[in-house]
């Protein structure tokens, strides 16, 4: 049982070393300054989530900690520059689930990474998505929808930030579990894909809540319901999709991670750090509630274990769906 938990943990890349090495190697790290990659542009969700643990890691331990964007190729560039890193945690990356749940299905036997190259950290956030009609749309929740989609197949729009992206795929999802058709219009990203529904370009789409929710309360939209499992306190009287479709969700998260390989001390004080960084009220009220976040730290099995569930989850959708990269 014990050999079996050590191989487990090697294959997540959290064995790195061994047992008397490891202690004083956390102690003294890190010893040089550190980079976190953040495989997308900057302002979005992971440029904010690793600014604000570089922030405390510096602050923590008083060496110099830069973070640096590298978008392209749906996140596959930056990640590749962390999963080809020297294994000892001065190099992570701040990467929402594309890079591990997304891109092995969507890429396959394309990536300039393998999901192997790298040993998760800590879940940072998860962020549950609005779907979002236009006034015009005349279905007010789920179960309309799903009606007026048997009536009309094909006919009903939605826009996506781009093929494989949380908005496309979360709408593909509730496509196989309902058993309907809708037509994809992927845009350069979430905002223009708003902005046409707003306009009456297109009818639907699924977004954060941190975009979704102004529009639908200055009334400019209507939201057919929330993908949390839940629902929400900011908005109790929007239902959940899985209110009527069972089992869905639509979330978007972040986690970090450094390369495979680097010693589980290592790791182990990192995630003390970010955990301690969550379980301060003053950082929830500043940066995690404003935009209606929801906490996911973890431990880095607990972390893994969820990666692992979630690849095998959105493998199944993408393949059903037939989602192919362009």
């Amino acid at each position: 049982m014990q050999a079996g938990l050590h191989a487990r943990l090697a294959a997540l890349g959290l064995l790195g070393c061994l047992p008397a090495a490891c202690p004083a190697q956390a102690q003294s790290y890190p010893t040089r300054p550190i980079t976190i990659v953040v495989p997308a542009a900057p302002g979005g969700v992971s440029d904010t989530m690793a600014r604000l643990v570089a922030q405390r890691f510096t602050t923590a331990w008083g060496q110099q900690v830069i973070v640096e964007n590298r978008g392209g190729a749906n996140h596959a560039i930056g990640a590749a520059m962390v999963g080809k890193a020297a294994p000892d945690g001065h190099s992570m990356m701040v990467a929402a689930e594309t890079v591990f749940v997304i891109n092995p299905t969507l890429h396959s036997g394309k990536l300039p990474y393998d999901v192997n190259d790298f040993a998760p950290i800590t879940g940072l956030v998860r962020i549950n998505q609005g779907l979002l009609a236009h006034p015009s749309l005349p279905a007010n929740n789920i179960a309309e929808l799903i009606a007026l989609a048997k009536q009309k197949p094909g006919e009903i729009t939605y826009g996506s930030s781009g093929v494989g992206a949380a908005g496309h795929v979360n709408v593909a999802l509730l496509e196989s579990l309902a058993n309907i058709k809708l037509t994809p219009i992927h845009y350069r990203g979430a905002t223009p894909a708003l902005n046409d529904v707003l306009a009456g370009h297109i009818m639907l789409t699924s977004v954060s809540l941190s975009a979704s929710v102004p529009p639908y309360r200055a009334g400019k939209a209507k939201m057919l319901a929330v993908g949390s499992a839940k629902r929400l306190p900011q908005i109790p009287e929007v239902p959940t999709t899985a209110e009527t479709v069972p089992g869905y969700e639509a979330v978007t998260w972040f986690g970090l991670f450094t390369t495979a390989g680097t010693p589980r001390e290592v790791i182990g004080k990192i995630n003390a750090e970010v955990r301690a960084l969550f379980a301060e009220q003053a950082f929830l009220d500043r940066a995690i509630v404003p935009g209606m976040f929801e906490s996911m730290v973890s431990s880095p099995e607990q972390f893994a274990e969820f990666i692992k569930s979630d690849s095998a989850k959105w493998s199944k959708v993408l393949r059903e769906a037939n989602i192919r990269a362009d």
